[in-house]
């Protein structure tokens, strides 16, 4: 199964690909992003595909169905959309690769019809000791998000 999300705000031109070949296969979580500031950005999976606010705020909080604290992409009890950092190169752009076993395309837990967001910020991983550390990440504002949907 293959699901695609495409930023049409900020970084518009931006997009990520999902790919699951089965049930019980890890996500490979493809994409490209520019018009970002160089460094790390905090990366997400969060509960609503509802973009109609430019802040991205209607998209909720991180996909967590498991109803964990806030972590790296391979920690083990961290939110299922916690995907960590994306790290920008100096001209603003960005190429990811990576793979999740929290996150699925099938069944009730389904990452289709979810968002994707892109932070300002470095996610702490939750490891930052920061207020918002087990519940953000730290990572700051959301630049844009993209509504996940079934890639053809």
């Amino acid at each position: 199964m293959k699901g695609v999300a495409v930023f049409q705000g900020k970084l518009k031109g931006g997009y990520c690909t999902f790919i699951q070949d089965s049930p019980k296969d890890p996500v490979k979580v493809n994409g490209h992003v520019q018009n970002l500031s160089p460094g790390k950005h905090g990366f997400h999976i969060h509960t609503y595909g509802d973009i109609r606010k430019t802040d991205c705020m209607k998209c909720g909080g991180h996909w967590n169905p498991k109803h964990n604290d806030h972590g790296g992409l391979h920690s083990e009890n961290s939110h299922a959309g916690d995907l960590g950092n994306i790290v920008v190169r100096e001209d603003g752009s960005a190429d990811f690769n990576l793979k999740s076993t929290k996150i699925t395309l099938y069944g009730k837990d389904s990452i289709l019809g979810r968002s994707i967001v892109v932070h300002e910020d470095p996610d702490d991983l939750g490891k930052g000791g920061f207020p918002d550390s087990l519940t953000t990440g730290h990572a700051g504002a959301r630049t844009d998000c993209a509504v996940i949907g079934y890639a053809s």
